[in-house]
């Protein structure tokens, strides 16, 4: 199975020259670290950033300098900070070529569920809403099974939605899969995990063709 670090360098794969990604909070602000060298990304956060770069090294922090989740960042040559309205503007303008979220719930049909659990509280669901509502490619970065080993890719989500019928690909600790015609279909598999194990962990349609083969991190 993969760690949260090797969802993330997975996901940096997808990543295209020229891009302008959205990285959501928890895993997804990792991807940022794994950058191929030989492409130029810009990451955008929502709470004001444009050319954000890597997490720095520990000593360099600079606590003015956060991420949506409040993590201390870095800056590229060139970045730019504006504010909130500026950035929704950009997001809600849909000029954004990507956006990677995290999850608590994805469902077959490509539903996402990611900002609350009832009875618990939140602080609101961020920016979550607006890039689900105006991105055209969305990844979600999410562990496959909960912690009681109950499967988080579902036959519909079970949990207050964040959006529908908007997510594209899922890329878990187990395997990557693109989402179409309502289901779940295999793509590749984590190294050492076979078919099987993903089947038995995958709640919703799940399609499986030919031989599937393992991630290249």
């Amino acid at each position: 199975m993969l760690n949260k670090n090797q969802i993330a360098q997975r996901i940096a794969q997808e990543l295209r020259d020229g891009w302008y990604v959205n990285l959501g909070i928890g895993i997804p602000t990792l991807v940022a670290n794994y950058v191929p060298d030989d492409i130029n990304v810009e990451f955008q956060s929502e709470n004001g950033i444009l050319g954000m770069g890597p997490f720095p090294y520990e000593g360099e922090e600079d606590a003015d300098m956060i991420n949506a989740g409040k993590q201390t960042v870095t800056l590229k040559p060139g970045a730019s900070v504006f504010d909130s309205s500026t950035s929704f503007a950009m997001i809600r303008g849909q000029h954004i070529q990507l956006t990677v979220l995290g999850a608590m719930e994805v469902s077959q049909d490509g539903d996402i569920a990611n900002w609350k659990i009832p009875g618990k509280m939140v602080k609101g669901m961020g920016g979550a809403m607006d890039l689900v509502a105006s991105a055209e490619n969305i990844i979600v970065a999410m562990m496959h099974t909960n912690r009681s080993g109950a499967s988080k890719l579902l036959k519909a989500c079970t949990l207050p939605i964040t959006g529908v019928k908007c997510v594209s690909k899922v890329v878990t600790n187990l395997a990557v899969l693109e989402i179409k015609d309502g289901a779940f279909h295999l793509l590749e598999r984590a190294p050492g995990v076979s078919v099987e194990e993903i089947k038995g962990s995958t709640e919703g349609a799940l399609i499986v063709g030919g031989e599937i083969p393992e991630m290249q991190l």
